[in-house]
């Protein structure tokens, strides 16, 4: 996919929405090299949604898929022209249920950050853009997340967000749409790394390292 202007003489306004601030830097920081296609337009936390934007794209970092009401609440907003899932999670439902509650694109995690532009630019200029379902879970340069510095990957990261945002592992592998397992896995490699034996710890460590939600942004767009 191709496409390198909008049709327009300005860039695609983009609002970012994710509780957790050092992501939302670290797809701005992608984007950064396409500003004249991309504009990321920076809301104060703190207030309620007032700027127009093309595109609200939904980082679910940490955060509900699309089979909850956070994209009927981005959807309904009118200052929103656009809705974009941006997620690792690919079971055909959430795609279908995505679409259907009016969502305009399902991007991958996974994309490079010039496929990310593209399909964001092709999204403003009216095309529905789906990404195709990744094969696995991989690294793309520009992401970041709470705990990257003291090692931890992205994935091991969310899990370590909900498990301080008082999730139970039940709870963790429905949001993330893994199998218990997978989340027992990940929090045992975490643990190692984090040089914690408990879940208590594990919360008190991260709280201490930017686990705790910066905002509830999604409740600005309601």
């Amino acid at each position: 996919m191709v496409a390198s202007r909008t049709g327009t003489d300005r860039a695609v306004r983009l609002a970012l929405v994710d509780d957790y601030e050092v992501v939302l830097r670290g797809v701005a920081r992608m984007l950064e090299p396409y500003r004249d296609r991309i504009e990321v337009v920076e809301i104060d936390a703190q207030e309620p949604v007032t700027a127009d934007v093309d595109i609200a794209l939904y980082d679910t970092f940490a955060q509900p898929e699309a089979d909850h009401d956070v994209i009927d609440a981005l959807v309904a907003n009118p200052h929103a022209r656009r809705v974009v899932v941006y997620t690792w999670a690919f079971a055909p439902h959430l795609i279908d249920t995505a679409m259907a509650k009016g969502a305009h694109g399902y991007l991958s995690k996974t994309l490079p950050a010039t496929e990310l532009a593209d399909a964001l630019v092709a999204i403003h200029q009216g095309e529905v853009v789906v990404s195709p379902e990744p094969p696995r879970a991989r690294f793309v340069d520009g992401h970041d997340w709470p705990g990257r510095a003291e090692g931890l990957t992205e994935r091991e990261s969310e899990v370590i967000a909900l498990i301080t945002q008082g999730n139970a592992n039940s709870e963790i592998a429905e949001m993330m749409f893994l199998s218990a397992s997978s989340i027992k896995m990940y929090i045992r490699s975490s643990y190692r790394k984090m040089a914690v034996s408990s879940r208590t710890q594990a919360v008190l460590w991260g709280l201490k390292h930017g686990f705790g939600a910066d905002r509830r942004q999604i409740d600005r767009w309601r």
